[in-house]
């Protein structure tokens, strides 16, 4: 097998601008980006964490991921918090707000990824997510904890 996609890249680059854009415009009412989402994403499934950790999770460098919890903080998106056991560490965890506006969010999600897949069978939809998950283990050596079928489930 040496069939090659050489717009690969550009292809999933597309198709993952195509999707932000569209998240972005339908929960612009909130004021929050779609990379201060998937924080509050991450802390809402997974629980509190520490800024090092999200940024490690945001793939972005801890001054910008601290950044982005002072605006969310000042918002009343997350607080931050003593670390339960390291006392030299804060831990960063969603409000009530973060917490009810979550399901609407959970919602827009989910419409943009059914119609960005209208035209794909239900086959073709399996097919397209494992060939997405294997391009990311091969280039990763696993598949991240939030990428895996169970966790977007």
């Amino acid at each position: 097998m040496d069939y090659r996609i050489d717009a690969l890249a550009m292809l999933l680059s597309d198709a993952s601008r195509a999707i932000r854009r569209q998240f972005e415009a339908q929960t612009a009412i909130y004021g929050l980006s779609a990379t201060q989402w998937r924080l509050l994403g991450l802390t809402l499934r997974d629980g509190p964490m520490t800024q090092a950790m999200l940024a490690e999770r945001l793939d972005v460098e801890p001054m910008s991921v601290s950044r982005l919890i002072d605006r969310m903080e000042q918002s009343g998106w997350v607080v931050r918090a003593p670390h339960p056991e390291d006392r030299r560490a804060r831990i960063v965890l969603p409000t009530d707000r973060a917490r009810e506006a979550a399901p609407e969010v959970k919602r827009v999600i989910h419409d943009i990824c059914a119609e960005a897949l209208t035209a794909l069978s239900d086959d073709e939809r399996r097919t397209f997510e494992k060939a997405l998950l294997a391009v990311t283990e091969t280039l990763t050596g696993a598949v991240p904890r939030d990428l895996r079928p169970e966790a977007v489930a």
